[in-house]
């Protein structure tokens, strides 16, 4: 057979009420894009204890477990089964947005793009919510980096190592970062797709506060330099409420 243009890799952890609806989007994706077996879906089980494992098996999607608990492993685990010239990683409660392979075609093909994400639009809106989006924008203007769908050639993914599993939390920011500079030598950027959003669920605002995010970008920073606690992040990332 034919190896697939992408990998889809889902990295889940007791995900079987958001995962459906996912799929569920993906498989528009895949209809839209073309020939079914040009797209394969990987769902990473980070050590699930539900049905995460039986929902994506029942939906054809190849299941992987992966046993520990970093988040970046379970990326780098679902990548490492990936057949495809393409790799797109997406998290479990997010929906993708009908072009959005057909987008990343477009971007890919013009030689000029490293990698890069179709961004987000979130799934409910209020004044907190909308200051925290504002305040993202001067970050993802003057980085080019962004969140949803993200993606990049498998070769540039083995390139750069992956992703950081030394890093709990942070360690989309850290990949793309090394994508950055590994694109830079040849003359290429990120993308940010333009027109395939991804729907962001707002999950975290429900459980949090709508204005909680504020607190939590200093975290995230901190991570970033290394010197990130594991209190907070345990109860936020690893140890959800669900």
């Amino acid at each position: 057979m034919m190896p697939p243009r992408y990998s889809v890799i889902i990295p889940a952890f007791n995900e079987e009420r958001y995962l459906p609806r996912l799929l569920e989007s993906l498989a528009v994706a895949r209809n839209v894009y073309g020939p079914a077996e040009g797209i394969e879906v990987i769902v990473a089980d980070n050590a699930s204890t539900d049905g995460t494992a039986r929902v994506a098996a029942e939906r054809g999607c190849r299941v992987t477990r992966v046993e520990r608990r970093v988040i970046a492993a379970a990326r780098n685990g679902g990548a490492a089964e990936a057949r495809g010239e393409i790799l797109a990683f997406v998290d479990a409660d997010m929906r993708v947005h009908p072009e959005t392979f057909r987008a990343i075609d477009r971007a890919i093909a013009t030689g000029r793009v490293v990698a890069g994400a179709t961004g987000v639009r979130l799934e409910r809106m209020s004044l907190g919510l909308a200051l925290t989006f504002i305040t993202m924008i001067p970050m993802v203007w003057l980085t080019g980096m962004d969140t949803g769908v993200v993606f990049c050639r498998r070769e540039d993914y083995l390139a750069v190592g992956g992703y950081d599993e030394n890093r709990l939390v942070a360690e989309d920011v850290a990949f793309l970062l090394a994508l950055r500079r590994l694109g830079r030598g040849r003359g290429q950027r990120l993308a940010r797709l333009r027109g395939a959003k991804a729907i962001a669920s707002t999950r975290k605002f429900d459980e949090f506060g709508d204005w909680h995010y504020f607190g939590l970008m200093l975290e995230g920073v901190r991570h970033l330099r290394g010197r990130g606690g594991t209190a907070f992040t345990d109860r936020y990332w690893y140890r959800p409420n669900r």
